[in-house]
């Protein structure tokens, strides 16, 4: 046998090695990730698990006092209460209510603005004087007078949730149609697309994100928003319940509340995240 082919030989024997199937080796990954998870989830599960414990003690022990705080199983008998005596569901929809109507009439007015800003320069020119110098008001210094002209009613808090989040759809609007490719557009005209069609099937779905990153933010601020709202006057929802409870140092129902707003907090932005990968995005790929 020649040295050549020796060589081809071994290079034959070396190819034709069997290899690990790729299944049993992507099962492996998979059960790695999933004992990486299971151990990350049992580290939060033992780091709440401590830190309620560590609550409990220093309450129970009188290192610090119940006015300034509150224990876990205190916080967990004054929930009864709440739902039962003070409606704790019926003021929570108060508040939802005025975060949602908020919401949305930002999102409408305001994506309506940024795309008439962003898609006309003599509109940018003319708006953009105003709309400055209505974001740079302060909100807080406004409230007082949305509460005289306004009263303590819903249309109070709805009007305080707009302010927060209208300037920023509009601007996140522009920012998204300013990111729009040439490429698109040539496209589109190319196919002889009117302006509508261009704005509504290329402009806007190629913003979407940029507008959808507004909604994430604003989410998390128009139940504070509205909250706020309440706090400084209203005659119900979960703000007026707040104020309430420091009014009388109830350390416990106060905190009760505080975990309340977290957890719808959280439900909400989840709703959003799930609407988010369902509906909006798939409209920047219809």
């Amino acid at each position: 046998m020649t040295l050549d082919h020796a060589e081809l030989v071994a290079d034959r024997v070396v190819t034709t090695e069997p290899q690990a199937p790729a299944a049993p080796r992507a099962r492996r990954r998979r059960g790695a990730l999933s004992q990486r998870n299971l151990a990350i989830l049992g580290g939060q599960a033992i780091t709440v698990a401590a830190v309620l414990g560590l609550l409990q003690w220093l309450v129970d022990s009188g290192r610090v006092g119940t006015i300034y705080l509150a224990s876990p199983t205190q916080i967990l008998r004054v929930f009864p209460h709440l739902i039962t005596q003070e409606h704790l569901f019926g003021n929570l929809l108060i508040t939802l209510y005025e975060a949602v109507v908020g919401t949305v009439l930002a999102f409408v007015i305001g994506v309506a603005t940024g795309t008439w800003m962003g898609l006309s320069r003599a509109g940018e020119r003319f708006l953009n004087p105003f709309v400055a110098a209505a974001m740079a008001v302060p909100k807080v210094t406004i409230i007082p007078l949305l509460t005289l002209y306004l009263g303590v009613g819903v249309n109070h808090k709805i009007v305080i949730v707009f302010l927060f989040g209208y300037f920023l759809f509009v601007f996140n609007t522009i920012a998204g149609i300013r990111q729009v490719q040439d490429s698109h557009l040539k496209v589109a005209r190319a196919h002889g697309a009117s302006r509508l069609q261009t704005i509504v099937k290329v402009i806007l779905p190629s913003a979407a994100p940029s507008i959808v990153a507004a909604l994430r933010v604003e989410t998390g601020t128009a139940l504070v928003a509205a909250l706020f709202g309440e706090i400084v006057a209203s005659k119900a929802g979960l703000g007026n319940m707040l104020n309430r409870a420091i009014g009388v140092y109830d350390t416990a129902k106060l905190f009760a509340l505080v975990l309340s707003i977290t957890v719808f907090s959280v439900l909400i932005i989840t709703a959003v995240d799930l609407l988010e990968k369902k509906v909006l995005l798939r409209w920047k790929y219809v």
